[in-house]
């Protein structure tokens, strides 16, 4: 239904299947058609496998994500899709992370449907995505892992944090790729946001509910306050918790353990609490897949009784690391860049680091000769 309403909204079906022939899948094809649901015309996207059952884990799909050269930010999306859906599989099951075996969601429809959505988000231009309460239905469906009650317990993990309600309808009306695209992809879950509109899309369930339309509608708009080709990067959330009480010991190794779990930054700043008490301000950033994951262990490993979290909007410079050849070893470059153009060229420091001791010199005479060659290699090369 994602696919359908995003076709529906202007997006190419043959651009988005060629994106999806780089994934290397074998014996699937795609088409589309115009359907009648209740009073509305929507597209229903058809993904036909040859395919018997198969059961696929995260590294393998994500494995295919990054030998495919999709868009990145199309390919981020889908690694972002995925990965909250295993952590979710993860959690509902009791296993680690990396003994996750998709059922139904590791199949190639299912694969196309969520990676063919994040191709379709991209070649529609969308920055940003709202989405409204769910229906989630009523009653129970059948899985590979017999009968379960709906909302099924992965779809209901990967919906915490999300407003949904149930109609009346005894039917799954939201399933585990649905409930991940929306999850993964929503920058806010909100009425419909202030907009111009631009486009509209509705994309056709397989079912035809005499209770109401079986669509999912989107509206594609642009924020007033945008410019022109403006893009931004994928929201990411910020975790606070103020901390009076805690040994420094504890900040330091806490930082330690939030960065090896997947935290973007990990921060203090200092700031005067109740009675008069010093403290500090603990900021955490993270990709919105990992908040759960990251408030656990704010909770575990520090001393608070209470974090706030919420979303934001960046912007990211493109960035690169390109090596360079010094006097004294070889040194990698951080290198960012906007429109193309650099902007900054900084030396890896563990790199310095390292030379600087085996040579026996100081580190700033490393960080100023790897800055020298590559500023020498990027003239040469204008």
């Amino acid at each position: 239904m994602v696919l359908g309403a995003l076709v529906d909204a202007g997006a190419d079906l043959r651009a988005i299947e060629a994106e999806l022939r780089k994934l290397g899948l074998e014996g699937w094809s795609i088409s589309a058609e115009k359907l009648k649901r209740g009073a509305i015309f929507a597209t229903h996207v058809k993904v036909a496998s040859s395919e018997g059952h198969h059961h696929r884990g995260l590294s393998v799909i994500l494995g295919r994500i990054d030998e495919a050269g999709l868009a990145p930010r199309a390919a981020e999306r889908a690694r972002r899709i995925f990965t909250r859906l295993a952590e979710a599989e993860a959690r509902v099951h009791k296993v680690p992370l990396e003994e996750v075996h998709f059922h139904e969601v590791g199949a190639v429809d299912s694969i196309i449907d969520i990676v063919g959505a994040a191709v379709g988000f991209e070649l529609l231009g969308i920055d940003e995505f709202a989405c409204s309460a769910l229906d989630v239905g009523g009653g129970q469906v059948k899985t590979a892992h017999g009968l379960l009650p709906v909302p099924a317990p992965a779809t209901a993990e990967l919906l915490r944090g999300a407003p949904m309600y149930a109609s009346g309808i005894s039917r799954e009306l939201v399933t585990p790729t649905g409930a991940a695209i929306a999850a993964t992809l929503s920058t806010r879950y909100a009425q419909i946001p202030e907009m111009t509109l631009r486009a509209v899309g509705y994309g056709a369930g397989s079912a035809d509910f005499p209770e109401k339309a079986n669509v999912l509608r989107i509206l594609i708009g642009e924020n007033a306050a945008s410019e022109a080709g403006e893009h931004w990067a994928a929201p990411v959330s910020v975790i606070e918790t103020n901390l009076d009480d805690m040994s420094p010991q504890i900040y330091g190794y806490f930082v330690e353990k939030a960065l090896a779990a997947g935290a973007l930054d990990v921060f203090s700043t200092a700031v005067q609490m109740k009675k008069n008490r010093p403290g500090v301000l603990l900021t955490i950033l993270c990709e919105s897949a990992h908040t759960a994951k990251m408030m656990d262990l704010v909770f575990r490993e520090t001393t608070t009784i209470g974090v706030r979290t919420y979303d934001v909007r960046r912007k990211v410079l493109d960035r690169e690391v390109v090596c360079v050849e010094t006097q004294f070893g070889e040194v990698h470059m951080k290198i960012s860049r906007m429109n193309g153009s650099v902007l900054n060229a900084t030396p890896e420091y563990d790199d310095c680091q390292r030379l600087a001791v085996e040579k026996g010199i100081p580190l700033k005479q490393v960080i100023a000769a790897a800055s020298f060659e590559f500023q020498k290699q990027k003239e040469t090369h204008k």
